[in-house]
């Protein structure tokens, strides 16, 4: 577990006595509610209870009128339409979503996921010639296209029409596009720009749905697929996304589509499913689909209604996950070694690795577990075909993508966001872009943002912590960026006698923990195993955690995810 610092969040306490006493709700809640800025009743009302009419009119985005038109009326000309997205989870739901609620008024639909290995992300060459060689008039696009100039120009030389939906950041050319919707266009006024692909799809049909004047209940039917996208695209779960998650594990919960309550049936739970079980339960095995196999598969799934055959497509997909740990876990070691023994390891201020036989699928992945050793911007690279292709990964505050656009010498191509990218370049090439992105990291990077840091909503006692504290906290879901799960802290706790090492390698640690002779309390912390000398001494910590209840034959208790230990002074 790697150090971290920690800074306690900063509130009005007389605002959150105020809100708390308006809203009739214990104190602990109000101190919450304004530090993610909600200091009203109504905004409160909007908080806890989002609702259907706290959507914003499509039409306020712009582009929109021109895309309906030209979707209506490929429809009513019965014109062919190519449903074209991309390879993960906020791609494969928005072509699952589009093609099946589009499927009610036109046979005239196919979808198209390209392939990770030979096209890459994004709009390809080969997907526009499926396009003009199979009569296509009309390609939409769901979570890319913002950046495909040539090959939507090249398109349109064969009068095939397109409708982008992105929500990455524009370059200052956008395609010449039939109609562009990507919130994060400078002058698009709509009121949310946070809004993930596959919610920019969603924004597509409703403006359909109002102008055909449509059944709302099948649109809204669709939000289990875009609080799937929310979550595991992270992005803000605030303003419109709040809404839409909300809903849409509400219809997860309730009555799921086949495809979804199928993966779901892997990892039972007793309780409501939420976005963590989205995050690390359904998004891993439908991205697996697209790293391993192919994410025309994720989407076979999404729309299956039969419960056979989605079954089948499952294990298909169940047994890519379990391929794409073993690969995870292998290159991570890899990449961890390779780090040790570079001379500048250790000094480097961002992470360039390569190796030309790691599988492209899980780079991204690798990435991330990487900075959970060395905490700093790390791209991971491998070969494909005759050129290098990998992904990069930012730490929080660092903005990735300006580091990247600092070193497009040095690249084929790259896209993505603040926190994480995509790019290709020449293999003869890496060198010189390894230099530059260091030097580019090491001189606007802060020495702050290469140190992990923990944010402390409240500081409370061991004798505090309580069920109802809990069910007080659990309302404030679902938890993710803008609303994060709120993470308590605990100082001067002693092991109560029961603490131990667990896991494989004895590398996490179950603890039972006791604060000044009172109530004890069990927690868990990953990764910690290599303090267990330390606690067992009876040496006084402090503790970092988020609450969760664990039920074990048939008793409910509380329980800690510890997400740091420091020992006290």
């Amino acid at each position: 577990m790697v150090q971290k610092n920690w800074k306690i969040i900063e509130f009005d306490q007389g605002k959150a006595e105020k809100i708390s006493k308006e809203l009739n709700v214990p104190l602990i809640l109000g101190e919450l509610l304004v530090q993610r800025g909600i200091e009203t009743f109504n905004e409160a009302k909007s908080f806890f209870r989002p609702s259907l009419d706290d959507l914003h009119d499509p039409y306020l985005m712009k582009g929109m009128k021109e895309a309906v038109d030209r979707l209506e009326a490929a429809i009513k000309k019965k014109e062919k339409v190519l449903i074209f997205g991309d390879y993960d989870v906020d791609g494969t739901t928005s072509v699952a979503m589009v093609f099946h609620f589009l499927s009610r008024l036109s046979d005239q639909l196919e979808y198209y996921i390209p392939d990770r290995y030979t096209e890459g992300y994004g709009l390809s060459n080969k997907a526009v010639d499926h396009a003009i060689n199979n009569g296509f008039s009309l390609v939409i696009t769901l979570d890319c296209g913002i950046k495909s100039i040539d090959e939507v120009a090249r398109a349109a030389e064969s009068n095939v029409d397109f409708i982008v939906c992105d929500h990455h950041l524009p370059s200052s050319k956008i395609p010449e596009a039939i109609a562009v919707l990507d919130p994060k266009q400078e002058d698009c006024n709509y009121p949310y720009d946070e809004l993930c692909g596959c919610g920019v799809g969603f924004k597509l049909l409703q403006g359909l749905n109002q102008r055909m004047d449509l059944d709302s209940e099948i649109l809204f039917s669709y939000l289990d697929l875009v609080s799937l996208a929310i979550a595991a695209d992270i992005v803000p779960i605030d303003g419109e996304n709040r809404v839409l998650s909300y809903l849409g594990l509400k219809a997860i919960n309730k009555k799921p589509r086949v495809g979804i309550e199928t993966l779901l049936s892997i990892k039972k739970k007793d309780s409501d499913y939420n976005v963590n079980d989205l995050v690390f339960t359904l998004a891993p095995r439908i991205n697996a689909a697209g790293r391993i196999r192919s994410g025309m598969y994720a989407v076979q799934l999404l729309i299956e209604e039969d419960k056979d055959e989605a079954k089948k497509v499952a294990q298909l997909i169940e047994e890519d996950n379990i391929f794409r740990r073993e690969l995870d876990s292998s290159i991570t070691e890899e990449g961890l070694s390779m780090l040790t023994e570079m001379k500048d390891g250790k000094e480097r201020k961002s992470t360039v690795v390569y190796d030309e036989k790691w599988h492209k699928g899980v780079v991204g992945i690798v990435a991330s577990r990487l900075i959970e050793s060395y905490f700093r911007p790390t791209i991971v690279l491998t070969r494909s075909g005759d050129i290098a292709a990998g992904s990069a990964r930012s730490v929080p505050g660092f903005d990735l993508y300006k580091a990247l656009e600092a070193c497009t010498d040095h690249l084929i191509q790259f896209g993505g966001h603040k926190h994480a990218a995509g790019m290709t370049l020449k293999i003869s090439d890496i060198k010189a872009f390894s230099d530059c992105f260091e030097e580019t990291v090491r001189s606007t990077i802060l020495d702050s943002q290469l140190i992990p840091e923990i944010k402390i909503d409240l500081e409370l006692d061991l004798n505090e912590l309580n069920h109802k504290v809990f069910r007080i906290i659990q309302q404030m879901a679902p938890f993710g960026p803008k609303n994060p799960e709120p993470v308590l802290c605990t100082r001067n706790v002693v092991d109560a006698g029961y603490s131990r090492p667990v896991g494989k390698d004895d590398e996490h640690l179950k603890l039972t923990l006791r604060q000044d002779n009172g109530k004890s309390i069990d927690g868990i912390a990953f990764g910690s195993g290599k303090l267990i000398d330390e606690i067992k001494k009876g040496t006084p910590f402090n503790v970092a955690y988020s609450l969760q209840e664990n039920t074990w034959n048939g008793v409910t208790k509380l329980q800690l995810m510890v997400k740091d230990i420091q020992f006290s002074d």
